[in-house]
């Protein structure tokens, strides 16, 4: 015979009057966490209290009920209370609604306060959300949700978003197939179809990751930040009907214009009244593009102009500004930085003074008269107006010497060359030779070694940057189909991937080492084995992931090494290799020092002599800091520089991006001892 369940008893509920209610302290919520009381209190005030208090009988000695209850479970509603007795908002004698557990109970009251707090789920996001729809759609704004919650009212407006989501994605999502932020990063477009395209796209691939899903949906659209955008003005494109998504979980930049079209005709439309303006200066012709293609000024004369002299007004200006610089920088010369409102300052004055010493050119009216200008964007969003150049039939005479060097010549090109001393000149055979332990030319091997460094982060940084990869890619092909560059086959475009053989030892576990073993690793564990099955893999590529692997694929032939040349032939090619490299590595802007490379013994200081040791430690830490360590030998100066310049962020001139910002003045606010370690601070 089956036995019979035991049926439980559940507590007694009963209105108890506040006055005799007491705080226990057997309440296991001690730490502040969630809303605040008075928040509390005014939600109980405004829609009543819609959890009962957990309360059990205060014995006497004797252990007879007083007549009072202490309440363990439902502190902060008790404390809520309090505050609108204590506010008169309610009287002390209103009756609670209270679940009271019998004296005497096997349950403790920690028991009961433990589990009402312990055992509690917190709301979905995608159950607020629906909510939070809800209440909107039944008449409440966004702000009256926002304060019904104790929450800002841009808390409701995220949630609220997720309303763009497709349904399918939702349900996704409420099935645990899809994470919260990935969830989020969907929301950015209002387009279901696409959602859905990228959703099938990414469920596929091992890379889920929100910046995809946030690339994918915008790949169509262009950045606020987006040069065009600062030339015309955002205010400009909504003026014209344009229409921009925003992110409302993360830092957009001012979000994605939906309209490219619309925007490069408000481009060409400004342009081209710029255009004008330039030509009714008096030039023969003028030409707009949004931007021109490198080396296109190369069949032009270059007309030379007379640079407009400064108004005593301005030479005034400009002596004001370089001596509010010099002051700024002397009053904070031992800081570690400058103070935001100096820092902001300083870039003012910097602006001001490049305004005033970039001078207009004048130009003779004759010559105006037979050349032109050309008008585009520059990479700030600003017009970019060069003026002055000629096509060769308009040139009556024949042009001085120099007028018709192509931009681009090898002298203007210089890197360094075998022989040179690393500093980008070429050696000057006719100067007299260096002493022993002078600033000597960097070995063959040991520019391999550094150029070795820098290919590597170059490569890592070109193929995490698809853009200029693809950029470098067309400025090739374009060089070959219209500059006549020899070629046999169908496309006269490959990769050959340089090898690496001699470097420093500490590159292979390199930062950009790594992260290019990574991310080939995770292209060759998603390529089919089978090469028909591959083109077509590759056909069916996401625009995105083709960009992506197409820079991955072309970083194996980045080639900015260094090599002894035999041969003014072989010279003049390394030179032009090495001058590209330079130009992509600004580009890019290339920092060895953020990629990890740092002077050591092993790499650097060990085999240069003093003299490029000391140099390195005056440019990096300052003069006092190198006649320090000058008295030291050769080896010991070698270790006690590497301490010194570590975390400095030096460079040697082999390593270092043309073009990117100057390291600061280096401030001698740190003690050394004589062997480059610090030294205690007197007392």
């Amino acid at each position: 015979m089956a036995s019979a369940i035991q049926k439980i008893a559940l507590n007694a509920s009963r209105d108890i009057p506040f006055n005799k209610l007491v705080l226990s302290q057997s309440n296991v919520r001690r730490v502040k966490a969630g809303l605040s009381i008075e928040e509390l209190a005014r939600d109980i005030e405004r829609r009543g209290l819609l959890q009962s208090l957990n309360v059990c009988p205060v014995l006497n000695d004797d252990g007879t009920e007083t007549g009072s209850y202490e309440v363990p479970a439902g502190g902060r509603r008790f404390r809520a209370l309090e505050l609108l007795v204590t506010q008169k908002k309610l009287v002390k004698t209103a009756s609670v609604p209270c679940v009271v557990r019998e004296a005497g109970s096997a349950i403790f009251a920690e028991d009961d306060s433990l589990a009402e707090n312990v055992q509690r789920v917190a709301l979905h996001p995608l159950d607020q959300f629906r909510a939070f729809r809800d209440m909107l759609e039944k008449g409440m704004s966004e702000e009256e949700i926002a304060a019904a919650f104790f929450v800002v009212p841009a808390v409701v407006k995220q949630r609220l978003r997720l309303m763009t989501v497709s349904d399918k994605l939702l349900e996704i999502y409420e099935q645990d197939g899809m994470k919260l932020d990935q969830l989020m990063a969907f929301s950015i477009s209002d387009d279901h179809v696409r959602q859905e395209q990228v959703w099938e796209i990414i469920s596929q691939n091992h890379n889920r990751e929100p910046y995809l899903i946030r690339r994918m949906l915008t790949e169509k659209t262009v950045r606020a930040s987006d040069r065009r955008v600062r030339f015309v003005g955002l205010d400009a494109y909504l003026a014209a009907g344009g229409h921009v998504m925003r992110d409302l979980f993360e830092a957009d930049d001012g979000g994605w214009l939906q309209d490219p079209t619309l925007l490069d005709r408000l481009v060409m439309e400004n342009l081209s009244s710029a255009a004008e303006d330039i030509r009714a200066e008096g030039w023969k012709w003028v030409e707009t593009a949004l931007s021109f293609p490198w080396g296109h000024t190369r069949d032009f004369v270059e007309i030379e102009g007379t640079p407009v002299a400064l108004s005593d007004e301005e030479t005034a200006r400009l002596t004001a500004l370089h001596s509010e610089q010099e002051t700024i920088e002397a009053e904070y010369a031992q800081a570690d930085e400058f103070p935001e409102e100096i820092d902001m300052r300083l870039g003012e004055i910097e602006q001001a003074i490049e305004a005033l010493e970039e001078r207009l050119v004048s130009f003779d009216p004759a010559d105006m008269a037979r050349a032109g200008a050309f008008v585009s964007l520059d990479t700030d969003g600003t017009l970019l107006v060069k003026r002055g150049f000629a096509r060769s039939e308009d040139v009556l005479a024949e042009p001085e010497e120099g007028h018709d060097a192509p931009e681009g010549d090898d002298d203007a090109l210089v890197y360094h060359s075998a022989g040179g001393d690393g500093d980008g000149r070429e050696g000057a055979p006719d100067t007299e030779p260096e002493e022993e332990d002078g600033l000597k030319p960097l070995s063959d091997r040991l520019l391999t070694e550094l150029t070795a460094w820098r290919t590597l982060v170059l490569r890592d940084a070109f193929a995490a940057n698809p853009h200029i990869a693809l950029t470098e890619l067309l400025h090739t092909l374009v060089r070959d189909v219209y500059w006549q560059v020899s070629g046999a086959d169908c496309l006269e475009a490959y990769v050959r991937e340089i090898p690496l053989p001699v470097h420093s030892p500490d590159m292979p576990g390199s930062l950009p080492a790594h992260a290019l073993r990574q991310r080939n690793e995770g292209w060759k564990h998603d390529l089919p084995e089978d090469e028909d099955a591959l083109w077509q893999w590759l056909d069916g590529l996401d625009d995105t992931s083709r960009m992506a692997l197409l820079a991955h694929c072309l970083s194996f032939g980045i080639n900015a090494l260094h090599e002894s040349s035999h041969g003014p032939s072989l010279a003049r090619s390394i030179r032009e290799r090495l001058a590209r490299a330079d130009r992509l590595a600004t580009a890019l802007t290339l920092d060895l020092a953020e990629a990890g490379w740092q002077a050591t013994v092993e790499n650097y200081l060990g085999r240069v002599t003093r003299a490029r040791i000391l140099e390195a430690v005056h440019e990096a830490r300052g003069a006092e800091a190198a006649e320090r360590i000058a008295h030291l030998k050769k080896a010991d100066m070698a270790q006690a520089a590497e301490r010194l310049l570590d975390g400095s962020g030096w460079l040697p001139e082999v390593l270092r991006t043309k073009g990117a910002a100057e390291k600061p003045e280096p401030a001698d606010t740190q003690v050394y001892a004589l062997d480059g370690s610090e030294a205690p601070a007197a007392e």
